[in-house]
C-alpha cells in the first residue's frame, strides 16, 4: 500500500494527533485533565489500530471503541462548559500556550476526522470512530477555553471587518 493511501493518511494523522495530545498532557498540571488526556491517547491508539486493520471481521483481536468512550468526552465537555461564559462570537486561538496547544490538537483532530470520513466512504470504519474523533475536537475546543478561564484570561473574540 502506498504511503499516500487514504488509510495510511488517516491513521498517520491520528498518530500526529496522539503526539499533540501528549504535548498537551505534559503542559498541564491538572491531574484530572492529565488522566483524561492519557485515556484519550489510549483511545487514539485503538483508533489507529482499527484504521490500520484491513478487515471488517478480522481473525486477530482489534481494539474496540465503545459508546461509553464517547460519553466520557461528552461528560467532560458538559462539566467544563458549566463554569464557562456562553460564547457570543467565534474566538481566535491563543491567549496562553496551553490553550494554543489545545487549538493545535483540535485542528489536527478535525483533519483526522475529514480523512476518516473520506476513508469511510470507501471502506468500512466503525461509526464509533467517527463519533469519537468528532467529540474529541469539541472537547479540545472547550478545554482551550477552560484553560484560559482557569488562568483568569479571556477568549479573544473574532471581530470581522464588515
Amino acid at each position: 500500500m502506498p504511503k499516500t493511501h487514504i488509510r495510511i493518511e488517516a491513521y498517520g494523522t491520528v498518530d500526529e494527533l496522539m503526539a499533540h495530545i501528549g504535548m498537551l498532557r505534559d503542559m498541564t498540571d491538572h491531574e484530572g485533565t492529565k488522566d483524561l488526556l492519557l485515556e484519550v491517547q489510549d483511545r487514539l491508539m485503538s483508533i489507529a489500530s482499527i484504521l490500520a486493520s484491513d478487515c471488517e471481521d478480522c481473525e486477530v483481536a482489534i481494539p474496540v471503541l465503545e459508546e461509553t468512550d464517547i460519553r466520557r468526552l461528552e461528560l467532560a465537555i458538559d462539566e467544563m462548559e458549566s463554569s464557562l461564559p456562553v460564547l457570543k462570537s467565534f474566538v481566535l486561538p491563543g491567549g496562553h500556550v496551553v490553550s494554543s496547544q489545545c487549538h493545535i490538537a483540535r485542528t489536527v483532530c478535525r483533519r483526522a476526522e475529514r480523512q476518516i470520513i473520506r476513508l469511510a466512504s470507501e471502506l468500512f470504519v466503525p461509526e464509533t470512530v467517527i463519533k469519537y474523533i468528532n467529540r474529541l475536537s469539541d472537547y479540545l475546543f472547550v478545554l482551550a477555553r477552560k484553560v484560559l478561564h482557569d488562568f483568569k484570561l479571556k477568549d479573544t473574540p473574532w471581530k470581522p471587518k464588515l
